[in-house]
């Protein structure tokens, strides 16, 4: 690692600390040249394949972009907003892979999203799914209720 002040090669740990729920590594570091401090945050990558075959570095503000569309004009706030996207996060860094197809994302977040507010749920299904038909909306809600009664 490179000083940012001098920029010599010649760098130390000097502590190491988790951050962001165990998902990061931070790191104080000194320069040997200079004996100038600075930190490091090392992040485990997690990339997305594209169905085009693209690859994109996994984002959480994507994630939650996304559920803010469907999301819209429902009685939802940021602060679940976000705890969904962390748990789908979580759920897509559970898999164990560096790359992971976007079908498993939309798969993470309709499990939470459902939980969450059932008709963002229909809203973003419509979409991940490519809902056609009136016939498709019918059976989907068909499945919700008939959860919904299993847990009654």
């Amino acid at each position: 690692m490179n000083c940012p002040f001098c920029r010599v090669a010649d760098t130390r740990v000097v502590d190491s600390r988790t951050a962001e729920d165990g998902t990061a590594i931070r790191r104080r570091r000194q320069c040997g040249q200079c004996e100038r401090r600075f930190t490091t945050v090392e992040v485990a990558s997690l990339n997305v394949v594209k169905r085009s075959g693209a690859v994109e570095p996994f984002s959480r503000d994507k994630v939650l972009a996304g559920v803010r569309k469907a999301c819209q004009g429902r009685p939802v706030d940021q602060n679940s907003l976000a705890l969904l996207a962390h748990k789908v996060e979580e759920a897509v860094r559970s898999l164990g892979s560096p790359e992971v197809p976007a079908h498993e994302v939309g798969l993470a977040i309709l499990g939470p999203l459902r939980a969450l507010d059932e008709v963002a749920y229909l809203r973003f299904a419509s979409v991940y799914r490519n809902f056609d038909s009136m016939a498709d909306f019918e059976a989907e809600i068909a499945a919700l209720r008939a959860e919904r009664a299993l847990t009654y």
